[in-house]
């Protein structure tokens, strides 16, 4: 099944850091995508705009995933030439993970 079945996602940026946030609509999802969306597999998820380390905040009360990608926005809103400098779509993508 395709991560957007069991959670939703919202994106911010700051510079040319892109951060995308996975929360789940169950809580009962949430063990199932801390165990499969892992910072590694975003990071290959993403291969082709992140290009610095990512990592991954778990906030189990929320049952919600952070992850922030360093040097992912193509060098920042103000220096970007793609056509979602912000990288507002990102959220979209990380959705269309499949998990088990």
């Amino acid at each position: 099944m395709k991560l957007r079945e069991i959670a939703h996602s919202r994106t911010g940026d700051k510079g040319n850091i892109s951060i995308i946030s996975l929360i789940v609509y169950n809580i009962d999802n949430y063990e199932k995508i801390k165990n499969q969306v892992t910072a590694n597999r975003v990071k290959e998820w993403f291969k082709e705009i992140a290009f610095g380390e990512v990592k991954r905040y778990e906030i189990p009360s929320l049952g919600a995933l952070n992850f922030v990608m360093e040097n992912a926005l193509g060098g920042g809103v103000t220096r970007s030439l793609a056509i979602d400098m912000h990288g507002k779509s990102l959220s979209s993508v990380l959705l269309d993970m499949e998990v088990i």
